[in-house]
């Protein structure tokens, strides 16, 4: 009974982290550039009363052992890069990657940070920020005068001055490719940290070499699925009832004991 109770225990707290990933997932499918999470679960240790393949006689082996579970855990939340829907704003300074590939911006600390979140904008001094005021990187300042800005598919940057018909090269966007984006620090802010499971930053062109390309004046959405949500949160939600009726059913069977014997 005791091993019941347990055993389901960990499953109410499984499911419970699971509805927190859905939740989270839910709370940001309106977020730019936001990448899905999704709860992974494996079973716990096993206690092995009778081993399986054990010598039962000099002449016979067990053909299969007494293996009790012990329940199961979320051992991890993975983030699905999967490309949201892209979306026109007719904003000169929103930028989305089609294809692989992040922006770069520089931390307070120095740190860089990696984001799919191209919804860049001016400060006080002209410079290409995020919505934090994290500076682009490596840096494009605009100067002033400027009535029209060009980003090209490639991260070119030009500039448009009025009564000036050339325009002014400000600089170029590049972008930063890992070999497994899943295993990249999420930190908030739509930003991420490079860790040892993501591999090192590889820089490239847009376009070229794998990179994706950039689109001007449009953003790429959360790619969360809210149908898809939803039927998460159904199951999610029986099987916290199922793991429940464990340890109501536990209850009940040590009740009868205890009043009956």
């Amino acid at each position: 009974m005791h091993s019941a109770l347990y055993v389901s225990k960990t499953g109410l707290a499984a499911q419970d982290r699971q509805l927190a990933t859905i939740s989270n997932n839910l709370a940001n499918v309106a977020t730019v550039g936001f990448k899905r999470d999704r709860a992974i679960f494996e079973d716990l240790l096993y206690q092995n009363q009778r081993q399986p393949g054990a010598q039962e006689t000099q002449e016979t082996q067990l053909p299969s052992g007494l293996q009790l579970g012990t329940g199961v855990r979320v051992v991890a939340t993975q983030k699905e890069f999967t490309e949201g829907n892209i979306q026109v704003t007719e904003q000169a300074l929103d930028v989305a990657i089609d294809g692989r590939g992040f922006l770069q911006v520089l931390l307070p600390d120095g740190t860089i940070a990696y984001t799919r979140n191209g919804q860049l904008q001016l400060n006080g001094e002209g410079q290409v920020v995020n919505a934090d005021g994290y500076l682009l990187e490596p840096a494009i300042i605009v100067p002033e005068g400027v009535n029209k800005i060009t980003i090209g598919s490639n991260g070119t940057v030009n500039a448009f001055a009025p009564g000036v018909a050339d325009p002014q090269q400000l600089g170029d966007i590049t972008l930063t490719d890992f070999i497994n984006p899943s295993g990249l620090q999420a930190i908030g802010g739509n930003l991420f940290l490079e860790t040892p499971a993501s591999g090192n930053p590889v820089q490239g062109i847009p376009g070229e070499n794998g990179m994706g390309s950039l689109k001007q004046g449009m953003l790429e959405s959360s790619n969360v699925d809210i149908v898809e949500e939803m039927v998460n949160m159904i199951t999610t939600q029986r099987a916290y009832e199922m793991n429940s009726k464990v340890v109501s059913t536990a209850d009940q069977m040590l009740q009868y004991i205890t009043q009956n014997l």
